[in-house]
């Protein structure tokens, strides 16, 4: 299984927003205006539109965890449709099963949902799902194997009674519902998903 490796405070330094990478977010934001390599404190040049729309694209594939070739079947997919491209784009990668996972907060952040995933500690339905890259559809049942709960930091987020998913997701304890599809406005990454398009229907 293809998976980006390295520090994970560099892409976000590179991005220059926290991309939800790491759990210490203060640590993130202490350096997030700095850009990363020898040269990252001197001012950089002037970007074009076309390195706008790239570094919108490799935002997008640092949060999610996705790598090109995924991303692009997934844009390809979302063309397909009638409704908005960048919309279809955002909902496909949020109905990603690590993504729900990290949405029902049974994981601290997508990657460790990612390795939660596809070690067999998800289960759909009540049956095993170890393909990070699934997509849910309405009224799929998500929840965690007896060992998955047993997970120390997975155990602590578990005790969180309180904890907001967003609203096209249900939980209860240790259980998660997909309720409806996700709408844009329950999307918060902070995406520009029509530069994403642009930069694919170049």
């Amino acid at each position: 299984m293809a998976r980006r490796t390295g520090p994970k405070n560099r892409l976000a330094r590179r991005i220059g927003a926290d991309l939800g990478l790491k759990t210490n977010a203060l640590k993130t934001n202490r350096r997030i205006n700095i850009r990363p390599g020898l040269h990252g404190k001197k001012q950089r040049r002037k970007g074009t539109e076309y390195g706008e729309q790239l570094t919108e694209k490799q935002k997008v594939k640092f949060i999610y965890g996705v790598l090109e070739k995924q991303l692009r079947k997934l844009y390809e997919k979302a063309t397909k449709t009638p409704a908005s491209t960048g919309k279809v784009l955002l909902s496909l990668l949020e109905r990603r099963l690590d993504n729900v996972v990290y949405r029902l907060g049974f994981a601290p952040t997508r990657a460790a949902a990612r390795q939660m995933t596809a070690h067999g500690q998800v289960r759909v339905n009540g049956a095993k799902v170890s393909i990070p890259s699934y997509s849910v559809t309405i009224g799929e049942v998500i929840s965690l194997s007896d060992k998955g709960m047993k997970i120390p930091v997975v155990a602590e987020l578990l005790k969180e009674k309180d904890k907001a998913v967003p609203g096209w997701l249900e939980r209860s304890a240790a259980v998660g519902k997909v309720s409806r599809l996700p709408e844009r406005e329950e999307i918060d990454a902070g995406i520009n998903e029509q530069l994403i398009v642009e930069f694919y229907s170049r």
